[in-house]
């Protein structure tokens, strides 16, 4: 007995492996080292990355002549010299535009300035803001003030005399410090050297920063097989030709994906420009190619741009109805763009998350400046994308792609573990819209109390938190019958749950085989055979096997009593030995036991099958759903009965239903 008393031997703690912690801060290592990189050598990789991109633009084209046996060197020259005429005179037109746009700012003075006027006449006219304001000002006023050096002397003594000043000549009083004027003029050279140094660096820098993506661009479209190549060779993958097909697929949708979005920013920047001559403000091609490039911003780019031409058209129109054309222009336009025409075309989803969008924004943005804040998206697709080809870069697709962290089995293990069973009735709510409930429990809910069955096994998973899921699964039972996720609860299942008294029905008892994950497994069996006609059944805890148990047990409305066991290591005398203390105290009751083991064990779970001699076997919700139905037709003379079950079981072979009697 002195042995049972002994408490158990303390849980070790699991070594710390030295190599892969070692990866992890080699990887953060150079993680930092990449970002610094970036940043230290950002007048060059700025123009690799747009030379990138306008090489995913590009391709198509390029791949369109090649399939019209033009060789490659025309191919890519005739696709260069396009892009580069179409943005030079894009360029030429926006610099035409921007020059009469400063011609004309100094007439929109005075239209300013009326504006202005009116908007402070409208707000003084309100009384009691005004006077409100002016309180606040003269409150502030005291505040400020600085004290009078004659308030702390006492009533009745003199007032100190003033200072004198000094005076000049005239006698007039003099200041001790004269400002002297200070007139700063400009060289009178035009050519001089100053004047060259400030516009090269105005025009040169530019200039040569598109040299050297018009470079790279010519480079990345001449090599790009190569280059291909050379990538997968640093992935380090085994499998080449798998990863080639993926590399491809790969590049063919980034460049689907940005030639699309090019064309259609331009195209909702032709069409704001048009709408903005149309509505008369000044300058409307270069609020278009403002509101073009400013759309590669997410979200909110479209609407920033839309604060140049709203502030010029509340310039020149004397009244307030041009701008409110405009920013109706814009509320309209986007959102039909955004929410229609996009996802018709190539569909919404960029494949990044939301936060993700946000966040990559935010970190191009303080790593390049404004030009990062235009390449944050599509720099932030191309790494999504080689986190979901590269194995080496998954770490991407977790951290930045849209896709679910969690598969639904992990999701809805991790509900449980937290106890939180409303959001478990809220995934299996949205499985039922499409597929049978019973589907749900065998794909996911079973899989999951597996899941659970592993960790105990291991000793990851104490008694107490057993309990807990157990009880989880019992208020995922209510929550999916109450708020009417429960397929079988319609009118006329209630109907028929009324006549259950006066008509004759199956009694199945559902007994947990020794844990609380068993009388989990239970119970949702039980909520599985509740949602059939003329089926009644309950649940009982393991301790229902015990001699005890079984007294309680009402012998005479148990026709079918089912076995639980979700361990397929569970011992083969222990099964047995069960069966044979049910069948003793019930020879009626048919027995049914249910190992919910078929993938995880399946050799093994046949073998407890057959040695246990039940009367029948099942290794799914399905399974057992088509057995009990086969029960119900015996006993009862009904057909129809769990036609979700015998779906499911049509495809089981029949060796695997049943085991010896």
């Amino acid at each position: 007995m002195s042995e049972f008393l002994k408490p158990p031997p303390p849980r070790v703690a699991a070594p710390v492996d030295q190599a892969e912690l070692l990866g992890k801060i080699a990887m953060l290592v150079t993680l930092a080292l990449v970002v610094t990189a970036l940043y230290v050598g950002r007048a060059v990789f700025i123009p690799i990355a747009i030379a990138i991109l306008l090489s995913f633009v590009l391709a198509p084209l390029v791949r369109a002549l090649r399939r019209w046996r033009v060789p490659r060197v025309p191919s890519v020259a005739l696709v260069v010299l396009l892009a580069v005429a179409i943005l030079g005179g894009f360029s030429a037109i926006v610099a035409q535009q921007f020059a009469d746009l400063t011609k004309e700012l100094p007439n929109y003075e005075s239209t300013i300035t009326r504006k202005i006027a009116s908007i402070k006449q409208l707000a003084g006219s309100g009384g009691s803001l005004e006077r409100a304001a002016a309180a606040l000002r003269n409150i502030g006023g005291q505040i400020t003030e600085p004290a009078e050096p004659d308030a702390a002397k006492p009533p009745g003594a003199p007032a100190r005399p003033p200072a004198a000043q000094p005076q000049n000549q005239a006698g007039q009083p003099q200041n001790k410090a004269e400002p002297v004027p200070v007139e700063i003029r400009p060289s009178s050279d035009p050519l001089s050297f100053e004047r060259l140094q400030a516009i090269a660096s105005t025009v040169l820098e530019p200039l040569a920063t598109a040299g050297i993506v018009l470079v790279f661009v010519i480079f990345i479209l001449f090599q790009r097989e190569d280059l291909r190549d050379r990538f997968i060779r640093l992935a380090g993958s085994g499998d080449l030709q798998r990863t080639t097909a993926a590399m491809n697929d790969a590049a063919r949708r980034l460049s689907r994906y940005f030639l699309f979005q090019t064309l259609m920013n331009a195209t909702f920047g032709v069409f704001i420009g048009l709408g903005l001559w149309f509505i008369g403000v000044p300058s409307p091609f270069l609020c278009g190619a403002l509101a073009a490039i400013m759309r590669f911003v997410p979200y909110v780019g479209a609407f920033i741009a839309a604060a140049v031409p709203i502030l010029l058209a509340a310039a020149v129109a004397p009244g307030w109805t041009t701008m409110l054309e405009v920013a109706a222009l814009f509320a309209i336009t986007e959102p039909i763009v955004g929410q229609l025409i996009e996802p018709l075309l190539y569909g919404h989803q960029t494949g990044i998350s939301p936060i993700a969008v946000v966040v990559s924004a935010t970190f191009w943005t303080w790593l390049w400046g404004p030009v990062g804040l235009l390449l944050a998206t599509p720099l932030t697709v191309c790494l999504v994308v080689l986190g979901r080809h590269v194995e080496r870069l998954e770490f991407l697709d977790v951290l930045l792609g849209d896709a679910p962290a969690l598969t639904p089995v992990e999701s809805f293990y991790q509900r449980l573990l937290a106890a939180d069973s409303s959001e478990v009735a809220e995934q299996a709510e949205e499985f039922i819209k499409e597929r049978p409930l019973a589907d749900y429990f065998d794909e996911v809910a079973l899989e999951a109390l597996l899941m659970a069955q592993a960790d105990v096994r291991r000793g990851a998973l104490d008694a107490s938190r057993q309990v807990k899921i157990r009880e989880t699964i019992d208020e995922l039972v209510e929550d999916l019958r109450e708020d009417g996720g429960d397929p079988g609860k319609t009118a006329e299942n209630e109907e028929k749950a009324e006549d259950r008294e006066q008509t004759s029905s199956l009694s199945v008892v559902c007994v947990g085989g020794r844990t609380p994950l068993d009388e989990a497994a239970a119970a949702l069996f039980a909520h599985l055979l509740q949602r059939e006609d003329r089926i009644a059944p309950r649940v009982e805890p393991a301790s229902a096997l015990t001699p005890a148990g079984l007294l309680r047990l009402d012998a005479a409305q148990a026709d079918v009593i089912c076995l639980s066991y979700l361990d397929s290591e569970v011992g083969h005398a222990q099964v047995r030995y069960g069966v044979r203390r049910v069948r003793r105290r019930f020879p009626r009751a048919v027995i049914l036991t249910c190992f919910w083991t078929v993938d995880e064990a399946p050799g093994k779970a046949q073998q407890l099958c057959e040695a246990a001699k039940p009367d029948k076997c099942a290794f799914r919700f399905g399974q057992a759903l088509h057995l009990i139905g086969e029960v119900a037709r015996e006993r009862l003379g009904v057909r129809g009965a769990t036609d979700v079950g015998a779906r499911a079981a049509a495809n089981e072979p029949a060796a695997a239903l049943k085991g010896a009697a």
